[in-house]
């Protein structure tokens, strides 16, 4: 299995980031790489609310596994971005 050498924090603010900055989605730039390095931190709030809005599973991600394991992760997650 893959492990992340990242927080999840980190990588959905990244993620954030590259909507607002890449011409693949919102943004302008056909390269936003340097833009997404500059201002990733700057979407650490709105990461941490996506981090607090998926800590309770739903209904069906419950019947595919482990609802106490997902959220035990989640929190985790959000103890991480505390950090950032």
């Amino acid at each position: 299995m893959d492990v992340a050498t990242t927080t999840l924090a980190e990588r959905i603010a990244r993620a954030l980031a590259g909507l607002d900055h890449s011409a693949n989605a919102e943004g302008a730039e056909t390269s936003a790489s340097g833009s997404v390095e500059e201002t990733w931190r700057a979407y650490l709030m709105q990461a941490d609310a996506v981090l607090r809005t998926i800590r309770e599973p739903s209904k069906a991600m419950v019947s595919a596994g482990d609802a106490g394991a997902w959220s035990a992760m989640v929190d985790q997650a959000i103890a991480e971005s505390e950090t950032l």
